[in-house]
């Protein structure tokens, strides 16, 4: 009899012709599951900034940094930001361009941006000290079921699941679910039995173990004979752990062509701060914009300069740089530019506060986005 509170396995994954004697089922021996993983995670546990102290603040920054992140990249930006917003009222009282430097390179911004805001709900409802129910971690800015789930968990011990896709992998091949994970009915299987799995007196430990196991173990080319789960794993036993979890085709890449121009001009550089909504919202960035078909980059940014700021320039020499972001292939093409007007004693006017004629230094410390912070170094050597 299936315990209350499971779902149905999707179909075909609960027959196992030949095999019933070589695998101990996942669903009869799921009170084994979470201590042999606890035990696993005990020995194998990677020593990470976040696993020290365990604060609700540090747990929170380490869950959005490793959204889209690699974790040998988040590390060092976590304790870049740790030396220099090291809790909540820090954060709070930083300005949004601090906040946007250490960030830059890691992406979607507006995580950021969301950081600031419920940082400061924090202080502004809740005396600066972080809410610990799930419900309360949720209703704060930019912070989702997982987040909220995470640092529930892993902060302050409430027995939530965590479920991402470490976890949803994890759980495809020990349950050998055949549809994708992100579409129902497997994602309120996989939901469920995240959450039935969870002990009640050791969830910082169970949750942090699956997606450990997830990342070092089950990967994408899973270590099946390293794993403690191995015996009661399905997908193993079947031969088909490779192939779970069942991909759901997304978009392909989207080709970008794009130009930026370096204006020199008495040893300032002009910059443009793009609109504090949508790709790289409120972060700085050389003047350019979208490159038409057949459009030649130089012509584009005379073009460009004199319809946003009336500046006449010239442009010189330049190159290409290419980067990929998500789901764009961005190909950005430059060129010097310097003033076709004699700008006489001083820098010419700016038509508004998004524009800024900044130093080397200046610009070294704005937010910029990655192609363009790519430019800085290649072209200024910054």
């Amino acid at each position: 009899m299936r315990k209350r509170g499971a779902a149905a396995i999707p179909a075909g994954s609960l027959h196992l012709p030949g095999l019933a004697h070589e695998l101990r089922d996942p669903e009869l021996h799921a009170a084994e599951l979470s201590p042999l993983l606890c035990a696993w995670f005990a020995a194998h546990r990677r020593d990470l900034p976040w696993r020290v102290n365990y604060t609700p603040y540090e747990v929170w920054i380490s869950e959005v940094m490793l959204q889209q992140t690699q974790m040998d990249r988040a590390v060092d930006y976590f304790r870049r930001w740790m030396a220099q917003l090291p809790d909540v009222a820090a954060l709070a009282a930083a300005s949004e361009e601090t906040v946007l430097r250490l960030w830059e390179g890691l992406g979607y911004y507006s995580r950021a941006r969301n950081l600031m805001s419920a940082a400061r709900r924090i202080m502004a409802e809740h005396g600066g000290v972080f809410p610990e129910r799930e419900e309360d971690i949720r209703a704060l800015p930019g912070i989702g079921p997982y987040t909220a789930a995470a640092v529930a968990s892993i902060a302050f011990g409430e027995p939530v699941a965590c479920v991402d896709a470490n976890v949803e992998r994890v759980l495809a091949r020990l349950f050998n679910v055949e549809t994708p994970v992100r579409r129902e009915p497997a994602a309120a299987f996989i939901r469920q039995w995240a959450h039935r799995l969870v002990p009640e007196d050791a969830a910082r430990e169970h949750n942090q173990a699956m997606m450990e196991l997830g990342a070092l173990v089950c990967r994408r080319q899973p270590r099946c004979g390293l794993c403690p789960w191995g015996e009661f794993c399905r997908a193993r036993h079947l031969g088909v752990a490779a192939g779970r979890p069942v991909k759901d085709e997304g978009p392909g890449m989207t080709a970008l062509t794009t130009v930026a121009g370096i204006l020199e001009a008495r040893g300032r550089i002009l910059v443009h701060r793009r609109p504090a909504r949508g790709v790289w919202g409120g972060l700085w960035e050389f003047p350019g914009a979208s490159l038409a078909d057949g459009e030649e980059p130089g012509a584009a940014l005379v073009r460009l300069l004199r319809a946003e700021t009336g500046l006449a320039v010239a442009p010189g020499s330049g190159g290409k740089i290419l980067h990929t972001r998500t789901r764009y292939r961005i190909t950005l093409h430059w060129r010097r530019l310097g003033l076709a007007q004699n700008a006489g004693a001083s820098l010419p006017a700016l038509p508004d506060a998004t524009w800024r004629w900044v130093t080397p230094e200046e610009l070294a410390n704005l937010p910029l986005p990655a192609p363009h912070r790519k430019l800085a170094v290649l072209a200024l050597g910054l």
